[in-house]
């Protein structure tokens, strides 16, 4: 490493955080071509990796994207980017994008992908969001649907969140909820949603085109391990303003309880019962070595 800096993997080569490049001329640049994963490690084990590859490979093969390396040899690129940054506990971002091209859209011009490993750590939100909930609206800006570019697809397309981020961040609040364009709750800007009314965990269907979220199917397992009915269907705005709970979840949010949304408190305006029993129950499934690959 230079200095402290982290390495960074760049086809098949590593580079100071600083020195790592791509060309301007790459369409996940020029276009936003591409796929990407958020994965984390804890502990010394890659939560859920293969899940992670697998999607990646999935969204990929759904924009028509050859990745040119095995699933074997992606996993064992991201545990070598680990092991040189002496990462026990970290997130790792890997993109491919379509590669370098030229000014046209044709992806036809681009000859091999842009393979990129970024291993470092994240942090969303202070320690006082899981213990006091998150701020949140519902903003005007609409989820593509599913015949579009959907968020069905993990893409390096994300401007339709960073609108809505935008919002947020302009009404003073932690998050934002997008709508689908039948008006119905999708997800949040980077996370999925979950709503607790009457002793039931409700999720939106993907879809609505929510992300198939690798943590929201690991709450799923954990809330019918727990015993508590678990529901996929369309969830309305007001059926949020009234639930009983609220949660988001994802890779690097984790489980995260809103307290609030457009000013309406949810519940008491505090993490309910079953998020919080969620929230443990995910904390001690993801420091367990069987659920994950180690990092050896």
């Amino acid at each position: 490493m230079k200095g402290n800096e982290l390495l960074v993997y760049v086809n098949g080569k590593y580079y100071p955080k600083s020195e790592a490049k791509i060309s301007v001329y790459d369409h996940g640049f020029l276009y936003g071509d591409g796929v990407f994963e958020g994965i984390r490690a804890y502990n010394g084990s890659v939560f859920k990796l293969k899940e992670h590859i697998n999607r990646l490979y999935k969204s990929a093969k759904a924009i028509m994207l050859n990745i040119s390396m095995t699933k074997d040899e992606m996993i064992g690129a991201i545990i070598e980017t680990l092991k040189k940054n002496r990462l026990r506990d970290a997130y790792i971002r890997l993109v491919v994008s379509r590669g370098p091209g030229d000014l046209g859209l044709d992806p036809r011009k681009c000859s091999k992908p842009t393979i990129i490993i970024i291993t470092d750590r994240i942090k969303l939100h202070d320690g006082s969001a899981k213990k006091e909930g998150l701020t949140a609206i519902i903003s005007w800006v609409k989820r593509d649907p599913v015949d579009a570019t959907t968020h069905e697809v993990k893409s390096l397309n994300y401007l339709n969140s960073i609108l809505a981020k935008i919002e947020a961040n302009n009404a003073d609040v932690d998050e934002a909820i997008c709508l689908n364009k039948e008006g119905f709750i999708c997800e949040g800007v980077a996370e999925n949603l979950f709503a607790v009314v009457d002793g039931v965990v409700i999720t939106p269907p993907t879809s609505t085109g929510a992300l198939r979220g690798i943590t929201r199917n690991v709450v799923i397992r954990i809330a019918k391990k727990l015993g508590f009915e678990v529901a996929k269907k369309e969830i309305t705005p007001a059926d949020l303003f009234l639930a009983d709970e609220i949660f988001f979840t994802g890779t690097a949010a984790e489980v995260v309880p809103v307290k609030e949304i457009n000013k309406r408190e949810i519940g008491d305006g505090r993490p309910g019962p079953i998020t919080l029993k969620l929230m443990k129950e995910y904390h001690r499934l993801v420091l367990d070595p069987k659920e994950g690959t180690p990092i050896t």
